[in-house]
């Protein structure tokens, strides 16, 4: 069976977070889906409007989540974003609920293909903020677990290349989140209470300039215990 027409042009904004910059897919054509114009770069939106014409033109945009990274560029696309309502479909495309990154993120599923958008990242591991930036770990755990449950042979990422087994890839995520968990949890039971010391022989494997973001994700994974009623009662909120 081949797989979905789709064209992949990253917008230039390199980061620790973005790998080489942010994803924006051109799904179909005649007209032409855009899936997260990505961030207000003039160039950028050029080479969309660009590629959407070879395409015929474009139909309507989709965000999966309002991140400035993959929606501010809407303004200078002058296209407003389209929302579908969960269960129905635009083109084949069928939104799935995935909060967790962002209260508001969502999937796009096309057939066995998902574009993703910060779920899953094509190299590395993405960010799920604390609860009080709107994230939320538990949410995103629950999200993953939906994605598995989906008989996928690709996914399309916000960031990075597209991912070829999207069964192991999910996986690996899992599994990632809850071996933080376990050593986050075995220190607690232990009486760790520093959050420095928590942060050093939990994500002892991140570099020092990234210490900030794993400071960032040890507070996501805080606030589930918290919301499970696993924290401990000197560090509950």
């Amino acid at each position: 069976m081949d797989g979905p027409d789709v064209e992949r042009l990253v917008a230039p904004n390199p980061g620790p977070m973005t790998l080489e910059g942010t994803n924006t897919y051109l799904v179909g054509r005649d007209p032409t889906i855009v899936i997260d114009p990505g961030p207000d770069d003039e160039r950028h939106i050029e080479a969309i409007r660009a590629a959407a014409l070879e395409r015929g033109g474009i139909g309507e945009v989709l965000l999966t989540h309002s991140h400035g990274d993959h929606s501010d560029g809407v303004e200078r696309l002058g296209i407003e974003p389209t929302e579908i309502p969960e269960g129905d479909a635009l083109h084949g495309l069928t939104p799935i609920a995935t909060p967790g990154h962002a209260a508001d993120h969502v999937c796009f599923l096309l057939g066995d293909a998902c574009f993703a958008g910060d779920l899953i990242l094509g190299e590395g591991s993405t960010i799920v903020p604390p609860r009080a930036q709107g994230g939320s770990l538990a949410d995103y755990m629950r999200s993953l677990e939906a994605l598995a449950e989906l008989d996928l042979e690709v996914i399309y990422p916000g960031h990075g290349p597209v991912i070829e087994d999207p069964a192991a890839k999910i996986a690996e995520y899992a599994e990632h989140r809850a071996q933080r968990e376990r050593r986050l949890v075995a220190a607690l039971e232990r009486g760790e209470r520093s959050r420095m010391a928590l942060l050093a022989e939990v994500w002892d494997d991140v570099p020092e300039e990234l210490r900030p973001m794993a400071a960032f994700a040890m507070q996501a994974h805080l606030d589930k215990l918290d919301e499970e009623g696993s924290l401990p009662g000197d560090l509950a909120e």
